[in-house]
């Protein structure tokens, strides 16, 4: 069977390739799939070919580059020795913009019947920004900064809010991702043009305590300084964006003297299989996104800005490129 898939065969080109779908073996199921979200950041930065070399960021990106890792699709061939799904069954998965895949059944999850498909597709980010709003330790009453406004930033502040966060401070430079942010529950909102004033707008906001907890989601490494100075000491300040370069900083006088914690977090620190100790697997964290969509605790439709069939991916990447601050979640229709 020939399928298609979305390919980068080198930086600032986007083309569609044919492929041939094989057949899955014994605990592989294969998917069709119906619709795939684009992550911003991490595709425009494998579109560009803008991160430092050598690095983590070229380590992953190998020209010609598969885009895409949140793909919803229905079964349509299981291998003889999948028990768990049935063909039929709608499933989320990792894998890339194409028209079909084949995973290992125990990497796809389960989506209920009354979930929205295009809704579904933000599981992989949902799932990454849950794992750092935990390992953040957010808690009921704590102030919470998100500085920068993408899809990661807007689930941030949704999961904060969820967590018990108040404030929530929502902080970039594009008008419009500030007014989203405010339907994703940010209790207050600063355009990020003059960082001495949003310090001292932090300061009065937490009565002179300054933010328990800072979310740098902006990707520019040259932000880190100004944000974490946001932070209280003692406070945690959280670098979920995967910053691309490096960041020049006084880590005495920002770090160890306010004796600040920093932390990283990235989609790929949730573990593997549950332990007592951290049983919030990538699974575990989808299924309950999941189930906050199924049950309309959690909306994130206001998210949604564009859509695209995948036959046009090149005009949708070529929008993102002239002005991704107009966008917010892209989604990818491989079913009319």
């Amino acid at each position: 069977m020939e399928g298609f898939r979305i390919i980068f065969p080198q930086p600032m080109r986007v083309e569609i390739e044919k492929f041939q779908v094989g057949k899955p073996r014994e605990k592989e199921v294969l998917v069709e799939t119906e619709a795939t979200l684009i992550s911003t950041g991490t595709e425009l930065t494998a579109l560009t070919g803008d991160f430092p070399k050598p690095s983590a960021w070229s380590d992953y990106i190998k020209y010609p580059f598969a885009p895409g890792y949140s793909n919803i699709g229905r079964i349509v061939e299981v291998g003889c020795e999948v028990k768990d799904f049935n063909v039929g069954d709608i499933v989320a998965t990792t894998s890339p913009h194409a028209t079909h895949a084949i995973v290992m059944a125990n990497q796809a999850v389960k989506v209920p019947e009354n979930v929205n498909v295009e809704s579904a597709c933000f599981h992989t980010l949902a799932a990454g920004v849950m794992n750092s709003v935990r390992l953040a330790k957010v808690s009921l009453g704590d102030a919470v900064v998100v500085v920068g406004l993408g899809l990661l930033g807007q689930l941030t502040v949704i999961f904060s809010r969820m967590a018990g966060a108040y404030p929530v401070i929502a902080v970039d430079i594009a008008e419009e991702r500030l007014r989203i942010s405010e339907a994703s529950g940010a209790t207050h909102i600063m355009r990020a043009d003059d960082w001495s004033n949003i310090a001292e707008n932090v300061r009065k906001i937490t009565k002179g305590r300054m933010a328990d907890k800072v979310f740098e989601v902006t990707g520019n490494p040259n932000v880190i300084p100004q944000a974490i100075a946001l932070t209280k000491s003692l406070g945690r300040f959280v670098v979920l964006s995967s910053p691309r370069g490096r960041t020049n900083m006084d880590f005495h006088d920002e770090v160890n003297r306010p004796s600040r914690i920093i932390i990283g977090t990235h989609f790929t620190s949730q573990p593997e299989h549950e332990t007592p100790y951290n049983p919030w697997t990538r699974k575990r964290n989808t299924e309950l996104f999941f189930d906050l969509l199924s049950t309309g605790r959690l909306t994130i439709e206001h998210l949604i800005t564009h859509r695209f069939s995948w036959r046009d991916a090149e005009k949708a990447y070529g929008m993102l490129l002239e002005d991704r601050a107009r966008a917010m979640g892209v989604i990818l229709k491989f079913k009319e």
